[in-house]
């Protein structure tokens, strides 16, 4: 039975307040109110600033690192005098960073927005233009580092003897760049990297894996009977610290940070399409906007800005992690990370305020044996692993 009278049978004739101009929408006028929030978009961490040796440029706008290099140890014979190496050992070479240009992102926000505005701008602005630089960072050192990986070490004699030990490229796997995702041959490339660098006399103190989502989620998901069976250490973890991908859970004593500012196969962090050589085949889950996975950008020392190598996008074809030590990078920063904002008579003649974040910083590897650049798809060597940026001390 009905219970209200519709149609031309209806009584009351209503006034909708809510009405524009007693317009179809009843709540047009009505107030919406602020939750308060503003969504915020996800950040990556930067992580790689903590992981390499880090120095203040000051009065000069590059750093020079020297590297000295073995010499040999021999039995005195009785009345032969002491003379020194007759080889002139132990060699010693230099590396040198160079700060590169003033690095900015900025926003100018108008002073009558502001006022209008029933939420907080400035603060929101200031943190998105920190997030620009720390991405910046942190993709120029990984890039430095996988540049690392494939020189050889400036120190040694004329004729290759005395030579130190050099960077290292370990492939995943055999097949095509799918197998960067596969838990069973990240674990072997981890244990081949661990015993390259103990080959290699790096020190096992402040070693780090930094690879992509889904490669850390395929290691910790590893299981068998519920129990992980694929190497990590720190298995007792569990929930947020497991997941985390800071470091908690190691393998071969090699601590594991998941980053989307790795190189990986040419774009930052992850790449979707068909499987090939150069792309791990991963189906995108769709709605990924404009700044996940993207190209790698030109980042050779003849673009305006750069005064260091950090190569070209397809230099790092086939890169799909990256396991170091502190000795495999340095940075140089000759500014700090800043937020700089205009006022007084700047303010007055634009009526509002530029926010502006500046940094100004310079970064290549040191020690090439402390890096291993994981490849997949292709062999050591090819051409979208190859090494650039070859000529010491500069590598430019």
């Amino acid at each position: 039975m009905a219970q209200q009278n519709t149609g031309a049978s209806q009584l009351a004739k209503l006034t909708r307040p809510g009405a524009l101009n007693g317009g179809t929408d009843p709540r047009a006028l009505y107030l919406k109110l602020f939750s308060g929030e503003m969504f915020k978009g996800f950040q990556h961490n930067a992580i790689a600033r903590d992981l390499v040796m880090k120095r203040t440029l000051k009065n000069g706008k590059s750093l020079q690192f020297v590297y000295t290099g073995h010499t040999k140890a021999e039995f005195h014979t009785p009345g032969n005098s002491i003379m020194g190496n007759s080889d002139g050992a132990p060699p010693v070479a230099e590396k040198t960073i160079t700060c590169d240009d003033l690095l900015i992102s900025s926003a100018f926000v108008y002073e009558l927005d502001e006022t209008l505005a029933h939420y907080e701008l400035r603060g929101e602005i200031s943190k998105k233009i920190g997030y620009a630089l720390a991405q910046k960072y942190d993709r120029l050192i990984f890039r430095a580092i996988a540049k690392g990986a494939r020189q050889a070490s400036p120190v040694k004699k004329s004729g290759n003897t005395f030579e130190e030990p050099g960077g290292t490229q370990i492939r995943v796997g055999t097949g095509n760049a799918a197998d960067a995702y596969d838990a069973t041959k990240l674990v072997d490339a981890f244990y081949d990297a661990a015993a390259a660098l103990d080959e290699k006399g790096v020190s096992s103190d402040g070693r780090v894996a930094v690879i992509n989502p889904r490669q850390y989620y395929s290691l910790i998901n590893t299981v068998s009977s519920g129990v992980i069976t694929s190497g990590l250490i720190n298995r007792d973890a569990q929930g947020t610290a497991l997941q985390s991908g800071q470091g908690v859970v190691e393998i071969a004593g090699i601590k594991i940070y998941k980053s989307m500012n790795i190189p990986f196969f040419g774009s930052y962090g992850t790449k979707y399409g068909s499987a090939s050589a150069t792309n791990p085949g991963i189906t995108s889950p769709g709605n990924v906007g404009s700044f996940v996975g993207e190209t790698a950008e030109d980042g050779r020392a003849s673009v305006t800005g750069i005064n260091n190598n950090y190569g070209n996008a397809t230099d790092f074809a086939n890169s799909c992690g990256l396991i170091f030590q502190k000795e495999a990078a340095g940075v140089v920063e000759a500014i700090g990370p800043q937020v700089q904002v205009t006022s007084g008579d700047v303010s007055v003649v634009y009526q509002g305020d530029v926010i502006l974040g500046r940094l100004a910083m310079g970064a290549d590897f040191l020690n090439p044996a402390a890096c291993v650049e994981l490849i997949a798809g292709a062999a050591v060597g090819s051409t979208g692993n190859a090494a650039f940026g070859t000529s010491y001390p500069a590598n430019a």
